[in-house]
């Protein structure tokens, strides 16, 4: 299994045998880009050849042939946002990154518009530029021409999972652990929520179907000569927390990495709404949502 461990600095790829041993390794680090103060940005395009290549490097690593490999696993940086064409695969902008601030003058305005109670009570999430609504937002209202292009089809959205399994598969697909993190994704449904996207100015059809985070999530073409299913997706954080073996309500775990993140699992139920916290989809298996 090839797990693919797509970062803020950069990308690392590991290969699992059947024991769960690792088999093969490999790491590659990719620019920041910083045109303001405040603004983070990253090549979306520099992304997938990192990857990509760091992929190839850990199979060569594993020694890994063609009809050797069984799958597929993305885990990623939450939050980035990625814009592309999805007829030529080629990204419309920089991808704005989880630490980007350029959108906090908007959150404040939506707050004092009374917005905020809303958005709580639907995503479980604060208004922050943290999440990725008010950065696909902000694209589609600076970069000329991007909102007509995603009202027809030719702009699409996506997290940094969805832009690799794009790549991968061919597919416009994500999972509810990273939906959950844009302000967009109505936690209980376990859908895109219509007023958000309203609220937001997103067309529907430009953000990715939401899929379960365990099973078949697309096939990928010629993979350094491996076809396979690409078979778990989860944001890097869930993933941790299920990498843990968190998997049974009150289990959590603290990661320290570009950041700190502390998660809990609190079960199949939505948690209530708590000042200070954040409620978040953990993972899907199945029909099954996991807070």
């Amino acid at each position: 299994i090839l797990a693919i461990d797509q970062g803020t600095t950069g990308t690392t790829c590991i290969v699992f045998d059947e024991g769960g041993r690792p088999a093969g390794r490999a790491y590659r680090e990719f620019m920041q880009h910083f045109p303001r103060p405040g603004w983070v940005e990253h090549d979306a395009a520099e992304i997938w050849d990192v990857s990509h290549a760091v992929a190839g490097e850990a199979l060569d690593d594993a020694g890994v042939v063609p009809g050797e490999l069984e799958a597929v696993g993305i885990t990623n940086q939450r939050e980035t946002v990625v814009c592309w064409d999805p007829s030529t695969g080629e990204p419309l902008h920089r991808a704005l990154v989880w630490q980007d601030r350029r959108t906090a003058g908007r959150c404040d305005e939506l707050r004092e518009a009374g917005e905020e109670d809303r958005i709580r009570e639907r995503t479980g999430l604060v208004l922050d530029p943290y999440f990725s609504a008010t950065k696909i937002e902000w694209l589609l209202r600076n970069v000329d021409g991007l909102e007509q292009k995603a009202r027809e089809g030719r702009a699409v959205f996506g997290t940094i999972d969805a832009w690799l399994l794009f790549k991968l598969c061919g597919e416009h697909a994500t999972d509810p652990s990273n939906a959950s993190r844009t302000l967009l994704f109505d936690i209980a449904s376990g859908g895109w929520d219509a007023e958000l996207l309203e609220l937001f100015g997103v067309p529907e059809r430009s953000l990715p179907e939401v899929r379960a985070s365990c099973g078949e999530l697309g096939r990928t073409r010629d993979f350094h000569g491996h076809e396979v299913p690409v078979s778990g997706v989860a944001g890097d954080q869930q993933a941790a927390l299920f990498g843990q073996r968190c998997i049974e309500p009150g289990l959590g775990k603290n990661t320290y990495g570009t950041g700190s993140f502390v998660l809990i699992n609190q079960g199949t139920s939505v948690p209530p709404v708590q000042e200070g916290l954040l409620s978040t989809v953990a993972w899907q298996v199945g029909g099954q949502l996991t807070y």
